[in-house]
């Protein structure tokens, strides 16, 4: 009996000891992301990944920096190493959190990087698969306010590119809103982005 309490008594810290690390890693990434550390916080995230196995947001993580860096990104060799390295991290993050609509969300914010870059080459190869992962996605999680808001700003970018009035996606829009005020994350360090976007549209919608 004395053998098996030693035992559970190691296993038990070790699990806790891994949660530790896990976590003081995340904040620390965290806050080097907001101190504007971009590189040190995306080494750290992929240092975190390749630790933790099962976790799908270190490489969500790593995804969505190479995304933000890439919205004003000129250089087309450079714009391609991020997207790439985006999507192949966003693939790791799919095979551990399979249906996930966070990572529908930003798998459509990758493709549409793509389309921004490049709309003549890259907008009739992906804006239907984009369309349908955040449908898909609003099936999953009608009041995730990422989902709400990125779907309805597609369904914006969309209607002005065909020359058609994008202002009916505003109610879209603003529905949003209040949902990230209720949204509650699933862990510490679920998705919580978006709030200051969303009123940015919200803005462009009320001109």
């Amino acid at each position: 009996m004395k053998i098996l309490t030693i035992f559970v008594c190691i296993v038990t810290s070790t699990i806790v000891g891994a949660q530790t690390n896990f976590e003081i890693g995340m904040r620390k990434a965290f806050d080097l992301w907001e101190a504007k550390k971009i590189s040190e916080a995306e080494n750290l995230f992929e240092r975190i990944a390749n630790a933790e196995k099962d976790s799908w947001l270190p490489h969500y993580y790593i995804a969505q920096i190479n995304s933000l860096k890439s919205w004003d990104e000129k250089d087309e060799q450079v714009l391609r190493a991020q997207l790439e390295k985006a999507q192949k991290h966003l693939d790791m993050a799919m095979l551990v959190s399979k249906n996930n609509p966070e990572i529908m969300v930003m798998q459509g914010q990758i493709l549409t990087n793509w389309i921004a870059f490049d709309g003549m080459t890259y907008g009739m190869k992906y804006s239907a698969r984009i369309s349908e992962l955040y449908n898909i996605a609003y099936q999953l999680e009608p009041d995730n306010p990422r989902v709400v808001m990125c779907r309805a700003d597609w369904a914006m970018g969309t209607a002005r590119y065909f020359g058609q009035d994008p202002s009916k996606y505003c109610k879209d829009i603003e529905s949003a809103v209040p949902l990230f005020d209720s949204f509650e994350p699933k862990t510490e360090f679920y998705p919580k982005w978006g709030k200051y976007r969303v009123q940015e549209i919200l803005n462009d919608c009320k001109k």
